[in-house]
């Protein structure tokens, strides 16, 4: 696999297997971001008050063209945590309605629907899915074992943080239509990292983060809204947007009381579509591959030596990029994360579900397989003496 870490802007005397916490965005990319800071600056009133919404409209559009989505279906927020915040606060829920989630969700996002359903009365349920993975269809059948008849809206993550699990979430929104349930897909590890066609998955709200795996800067993301669905979409800050008359807006009331929510930065937005460009100018597609590949073999190496089993099949669709390495249970996590750093400069997390524990590993173009080797060189020195 050719080491592509010249293309980014990453300190070179890290072995950062951490692109899944925040992204890493390449230099070409940076610089088309810089260079929109440095337009919106020369003229702010010009830039911000005449020629935004054209501006945006075409960062939508080629967005639109890579995951498969009309541009007036998606609009622009900072993080994926946000999208779910729109959602949440949207959907009106009620003293006994229930939003059925798995076990494996982002705790913010975990956060968001506790504090909504501890407002209104409703219930969150985290439904159980076991380790280690069988296929698809146990995933769909153990989830949809928390659907009830109060079972009013499913949430669920397309690669999870926590596992970095690839959730059948096709499946889940074909079954959840028929059902009459809507649909909320957390996606913030899915852009880039996998191939998204938002018409075929069918979800009626999509969110993605655009700066962890495809590349953008910090800040730019995107939230979709099935049209059938967009009428239920309130604002969660209110602007000028808002009050725009069609002629004035965009044409789309989804994007007009998303989009202007008040003086901001745009440029991150405006980039993803250099992004993009980086992505088909260096093959990603086979770069994934080939980062899935290294991936395996990390996962393959480290399961040697902790004796511990993973937790998918490692020639399975499940993970891509992104995987966890069980750890043994008396592992201290947090002194393991910090000796890691500190003594041989890896950068990668620590996560835990349920009483289990793992190490969360990234490869990305960057990497290389000395890094994997300097990982698991340092595990066998440190994964002895840090224990409970």
């Amino acid at each position: 696999m050719k080491n592509l870490k010249d293309l980014f802007l990453l300190d070179p005397t890290v072995t950062f297997l951490n692109h899944g916490s925040f992204g890493a965005t390449p230099k070409t990319v940076f610089a088309a971001y810089q260079e929109w800071q440095l337009r919106l600056e020369r003229q702010p009133v010009l830039f911000l008050g005449r020629e935004y919404d054209a501006l945006m409209h075409q960062s939508r559009v080629a967005l639109g063209e890579y995951v498969n989505a009309d541009a007036d279906d998606l609009v622009y927020i900072s993080n994926a945590t946000y999208a779910v915040n729109i959602v949440a606060r949207s959907l009106n829920l009620q003293l006994g309605d229930e939003v059925l989630a798995s076990n494996h969700e982002y705790g913010a996002c975990d956060y968001t629907w506790e504090y909504l359903c501890g407002k209104t009365g409703a219930r969150y349920i985290r439904q159980g899915i076991s380790l280690p993975l069988g296929s698809d269809d146990e995933i769909l059948e153990q989830f949809w074992q928390g659907v009830t008849p109060r079972t009013r809206v499913l949430y669920v993550s397309h690669i999870t943080s926590p596992t970095a699990i690839k959730f059948p979430v096709e499946k889940i929104c074909e079954r959840a239509r028929r059902h009459g349930l809507i649909t909320v897909i957390d996606g913030a590890h899915a852009m880039g990292q996998i191939p998204l066609d938002l018409k075929a998955l069918g979800a009626d709200f999509y969110t993605s983060n655009c700066h962890k795996w495809s590349f953008a800067p910090k800040g730019a993301a995107f939230f979709y809204a099935r049209k059938e669905v967009q009428h239920m979409v309130e604002p969660l800050v209110v602007s000028w947007g808002y009050g725009n008359a069609p002629e004035l807006g965009t044409g789309s009331r989804f994007v007009d009381i998303q989009q202007w929510t008040g003086t901001r930065d745009p440029a991150a937005a405006l980039a993803v579509p250099s992004a993009i460009q980086f992505m088909e100018d260096y093959h990603w597609d086979q770069v994934r591959v080939d980062c899935h590949l290294l991936l395996r073999q990390a996962l393959e190496q480290i399961c040697g030596f902790t004796q511990l089993e993973p937790i998918y099949a490692l020639d399975s669709a499940f993970y891509v990029q992104l995987a966890v390495a069980p750890l043994p249970e008396d592992t201290d996590l947090a002194l393991l994360k910090a000796r890691l750093y500190d003594e041989y400069k890896v950068e990668l997390p620590m996560t835990q579900h349920a009483a289990r524990k793992f190490m969360r590993i990234s490869v990305q173009g960057y990497n290389s397989s000395e890094d994997i080797d300097k990982l698991l060189s340092a595990l066998k020195r440190l994964l002895p003496a840090c224990r409970i």
